[in-house]
């Protein structure tokens, strides 16, 4: 046993940041690292470390997954979450899901109960009252700032595409002392969407990806565009092709911003445990711990490091 190093890596969202949830956004990623991170290195699984890192970032306001997801055009939250085991390819999605406090547990519960991978909407409220998941009102999950944008964007002459740019999907990205990985994803998807809009998160390939042989990635930024080149599978397909994390997600990043004009940001972990945190929008949130070392940054070249245990001392400060 311990063979492995474990790591994890986190994202809080690729797009832009304001200023005013900068602080915030910083908070949250470096959070859930440090959670994930506990649990591998309490010899847990990569599953339970991405599954608890994606739940402490949904149940944070300032990500758009959980509690502070953006609206739908009818003001309503609707989002979706998958989850993806490594070892054995099993993954667990669901789509367009209300009412719930941690879309990524009932992803995970799909994977694990059911035989089949995702579930969707309606289905999937049955499946998560069968579960016994606690149903949240809806009102619970909106914050004062989603029901603004909301607003702003039904005005005649605004330009929903604008406030796109505060994305705000959350990912993780594990590997554990087994030498497994593993990815989970979850977002509020974009302000606005038509009731009904899934984008990349619940599908498979494109929100996030794991298998043992190559490694684990999860994704964010436009949806759409995300999806068009099924972007987590394209990471690790360079990957298998030698490529390290950086490199892989440099040129799949680049390739769907020439192929389809689409931004995001994606973080990976090899089956080596060497990772990366890559965008080509103006910024991402992210955080990773590795070798007990905590690595956080927003802006294009910025890392900040400190070591965990003097990371986990200030945690408790409050920051």
């Amino acid at each position: 046993f311990g063979r492995m190093k474990p790591v994890i890596v986190v994202h809080g969202g690729a797009g832009w940041i304001f200023k005013e949830r900068e602080e915030g956004s910083r908070a949250g990623v470096v959070k859930a690292a440090l959670r994930g991170y506990s649990i591998l290195k309490q010899g847990g699984s990569a599953l339970d470390a991405v599954e608890e890192a994606v739940r402490s970032m949904e149940d944070d306001p300032h990500f758009n997954a959980g509690c502070g997801s953006v609206l739908n055009e009818k003001g309503e939250v609707e989002m979706d979450a998958i989850i993806m085991d490594g070892k054995n390819l099993d993954s667990g999605a669901v789509s367009a899901v209300k009412c719930i406090a941690n879309p990524i547990k009932l992803a995970r519960l799909v994977m694990e109960k059911t035989k089949h991978m995702l579930l969707t909407d309606h289905g999937a409220h049955l499946f998560a009252q069968a579960m016994g998941i606690p149903e949240t009102p809806g009102e619970k999950l909106i914050t004062e700032r989603s029901r603004e944008r909301w607003k702003k964007n039904l005005e005649p002459d605004s330009n929903p595409e604008e406030f796109q740019k505060d994305l705000g999907t959350v990912g993780a990205v594990a590997i554990d002392s087994e030498g497994n990985v593993a990815c989970a994803t979850s977002t509020g998807g974009l302000s606005n969407k038509l009731i009904g809009r899934v984008g990349d998160t619940a599908c498979i390939g494109s929100g996030g990806y794991a298998d043992n042989r190559s490694g684990a990635t999860s994704t964010t930024g436009h949806g759409e565009s995300i999806m068009k080149v099924v972007l987590a599978r394209l990471i690790l397909y360079h990957m298998e092709q030698g490529m390290s994390p950086e490199m892989a997600a440099d040129s799949a990043l680049d390739y769907m911003k020439t192929r389809v004009g689409g931004l995001g940001g994606v973080i990976v972990v090899n089956s080596s445990g060497e990772w990366a945190a890559r965008f080509s929008t103006k910024q991402m949130s992210w955080a990773t711990v590795k070798d007990d070392q905590l690595h956080h940054g927003i802006y294009a070249g910025e890392r900040h490091t400190k070591s965990v245990d003097e990371a986990l001392a200030s945690e408790s400060e409050g920051f």
